[in-house]
Parts: C-alpha cells; structure tokens; sequence
C-alpha cells in the first residue's frame, strides 16, 4: 500500500520537473508550481484538470442571463418537499432515519470518491467491483452522470473562476451554489467543454453503461429504493418513506455538493495559495465528507485525500484507504510533505493550519 509521491518544489522528481509560473486566474495574478505535464499525464493519464494559464476571457458584454424554467420548478419543488420532510422527523421511525443517514453516505461516496476523485482526477485506481459499486451510488447521488460530471468538473479546475468555469464564484455566492443549474451555460463553458480530453472516461464500460441507462437508475436508485425499503422492512408510513430517506436526503446531498462550491470558494483561510478562491472550510468537509479542503485541492488537484491531514473531516479519504486494504483499490497519489510545506511558505496565506 505504497503511496507515490509528488515531491520537491525544485528537482527533478518521480513525475518530472516541478516548476514556477506566474498565472492569470480571473483578475488575480498568481504564481504556481506546475509539475511537467507531459510526465503527469503519463502517471495519471491526463492532465486536463490543470489550470490552463493561457485562458482569456472574451472582452466585452457577458450574454444575457437563459433561464431555465423547468430546472427552476423542479429546484424549487424539491426544496419546498424537503421543508415538508423536516416536518416529519419527530414521527419517522429511528430505522427509517438511520436508513436515511445510511443512503446519504453511500450516494456521497458516489460523488467524493467516484465521480470526483477517482474519475475526474483519477488520483487513484480502482477494481471493476468498486468502480461498479460507486457507480450505483452515484446514480443514487443524481447529480448528472459520471461522464457529464467529470467533464464539468474538468472544466471547472482548468478554467477556475472564469466564464468557462460552470459554478464561476466569482458571479456570486447564489450562482456559484444552485444559480448555475437554473441558467444556461455560458458559451466559454460549452466550447472549453467540448475540447477536453475525455477518451479516458468513454474508455470505462462502466461508465458509459451508466451514461446509456441513467434516467432509469435514477429513477430506481435515487427514489424508489430509498423509499420502499422502510415502507416494505419495518412498515413505515409511504410518505415518511418518500419525503425523508429520499427527497430530504436527495436535497441535503445536492446542497452538501454545491457548498464546496460556493462556501469552499468564498469563506475560509488560504494556507497553500492565498492567490485563488478556494479556501479551507471545515464545516463543508463536515457536510462534504471530506471535500471542504478546497484551497489545497486546487492547488494539488492530483492528491486522492484532497487534504494533507488524512481521516481529519475527511470520510471518503478514510474509505478509499479501507478499499485499498481490502484489495480494490490501489495506486493513491499524494504531494509529499516537503512539497506542501514549501507551498504555504511561498504562497500561503500564513495561517499554516485547516479551517
């Protein structure tokens, strides 16, 4: 359970040459170390979640804001349905809540350490068994397939805080958080999207599997799954079953996402690279189970803890070393300590410290 190593801020390293760039990342002026790319993409297999420094944004007026009613209706639905599933949570029964607490964690992992840390980074390997677990967790999770989410994700790190980031922060908490879902994507987003290397993904069977049949696993995982098993085990009340095992904790797990977001983006300390958004925030990791680390993840986007600081906050972190103790899970890439602590004295923002 060895784990390899990117290390040394100025030598030749396991990966390549580790060098230092001054970037453009929006309007702020940041320097960065970059690894080679041409070694990373030869560990990882890709390189396009590496911010791309070249960007420009177009000049002149944005386009006008596209609604998107139909996203707007069901977000809203699905909140007021949510309201109504806090409602009943003094007459749930305690096995219909702890099922409920147990769906919200396995749809996370779909999200933490599927689609994100193992799909759209690939900051580790994982067997056939446990690339077909996480993916029915993610289907349960409903948060767009696998592919589309990677290729947004991609996206997001390559062009962080710019108009071809999708959830841009810079627009905005509200935008940021769910406003990005009700509107139209901005065109920079759509044509950066469509230019990503994404042969990695359409080469997983498991993937595009999901892709073909994801409205139906949707439909079986994400609702009626979470509401039948209390209704048929323990004979729960079928609108206790729905509203809170599946709508209420459908709704916490889209707003848990979105916080990394927008919380992660806007509040926190900077202690790897006080010259882009993201921050450290603790209380999304707590949420997150474990994504809240968000000023070191964009700064080491390829470390599969997303976090120096191991199972501190950090649930999926916890879960992917048990995976690869039990033999289904390997390859785990993490920055060295030397690294990391040489990024906080250069660019950090002193604190030195999480949350």
């Amino acid at each position: 359970l060895l784990f390899k190593e990117f290390s040394s801020t100025t030598s030749t390293t396991a990966v390549g040459t580790v060098t230092s760039r001054v970037t453009k990342n929006g309007n702020a002026i940041m320097e960065k170390d970059l690894l080679n790319h041409e070694d990373l993409a030869g560990d990882r297999g890709m390189v396009d979640d590496i911010f791309d420094e070249t960007y420009q944004e177009k000049e002149g007026p944005k386009p006008p804001l596209r609604y998107v009613w139909r996203n707007i209706i069901l977000m809203s639905l699905l909140h007021l349905g949510a309201l109504f599933a806090l409602a009943l949570i003094p007459s749930a029964k305690i096995q219909t809540l702890a099922w409920a607490i147990l769906c919200f964690l396995v749809s996370a992992l779909g999200i933490t350490a599927g689609s994100h840390r193992l799909w759209s980074h690939r900051s580790y390997k994982a067997t056939l068994p446990l690339r077909i677990f996480l993916t029915i967790a993610n289907s349960m999770a409903f948060q767009n397939d696998i592919y589309e989410w990677v290729r947004d994700h991609r996206v997001h790190h390559k062009f962080s805080e710019t108009d071809a980031d999708p959830h841009n922060a810079m627009r905005g908490f509200f935008f940021s958080h769910i406003g990005w879902l009700l509107v139209r994507k901005h065109p920079d987003v759509i044509e950066k999207g469509q230019k990503l290397d994404l042969s990695d993904i359409k080469a997983d069977k498991v993937v595009m599997f999901q892709r073909r049949y994801y409205k139906p696993s949707v439909v079986l995982l994400c609702f009626t799954l979470p509401a039948v098993v209390p209704w048929y085990f323990w004979d729960e009340s079928i609108i206790i079953s729905f509203f809170i095992p599946a709508i209420l904790r459908y709704t916490l797990g889209l707003n848990a996402t979105w916080l990394v977001n927008s919380a992660a983006h806007m509040f926190g300390n900077r202690p790897y690279d006080q010259n882009i958004n993201p921050r450290e925030n603790p209380l999304v990791s707590l949420g997150a189970i474990g994504e809240g680390f968000h000023n070191y993840h964009h700064t080491f986007p390829y470390d599969y803890s997303t976090s120096e600081f191991g199972w501190r906050f950090n649930l999926t972190t916890a879960f992917i070393d048990l995976m690869c103790f039990l033999g289904l899970a390997s390859d785990r890439k993490k920055v060295s300590k030397e690294v990391i602590l040489a990024r906080k004295m250069r660019t950090g923002d002193g604190s030195h410290k999480s949350g």
